[in-house]
């Protein structure tokens, strides 16, 4: 079975006929599909066809973390934005990690964003499962649920 270099199936066709039309495009004589009976081949660019599978393959099998920052002193609405992107995000399957920066005397109120971390974590429990929840690095990761 042949499929030609512009996507048209050209039907059973004999091996050298199809790498003789496949040469003559300069191009590639590819198995795609080892069927039982009659196998798939197709003419093409083989080192494209190759870049292509592999970086489908990349694509597919890479984990997605969305990282949220934040200081222990946020307003309100900058909260209830990131809040509702991250609710997008765990919607979408990607995981969300947020991070809690303190920069000099924030450090003495570290209290102030351990409740963060808890509060953020509390908002995003009905649409994802906390994975990590670190008051002492002030990180929390919520994977979907």
């Amino acid at each position: 079975m042949l499929i030609d270099h512009e996507n048209n199936n050209r039907g059973l066709i004999d091996t050298k006929e199809a790498l003789s039309l496949a040469e003559s495009l300069d191009l590639d004589l590819v198995v795609v599909s080892e069927a039982k009976e009659v196998p798939v081949t197709k003419i093409l660019n083989y080192g494209k066809f190759q870049y292509q599978q592999k970086k489908r393959q990349n694509q597919s099998s890479r984990p997605v973390v969305k990282e949220v920052r934040f200081r222990p002193n946020v307003g309100t609405s900058d909260y209830q934005i990131r809040i509702e992107q991250a609710i997008q995000w765990l919607s979408k399957g990607d995981s969300v990690k947020f991070l809690i920066r303190l920069r000099g005397r924030e450090h003495q109120y570290r209290d102030r964003a351990g409740e963060l971390l808890e509060r953020i974590a509390e908002d995003l429990n009905k649409v994802g499962k906390i994975q990590l929840l670190d008051k002492r690095s002030l990180i929390v990761q919520i994977i979907p649920g």
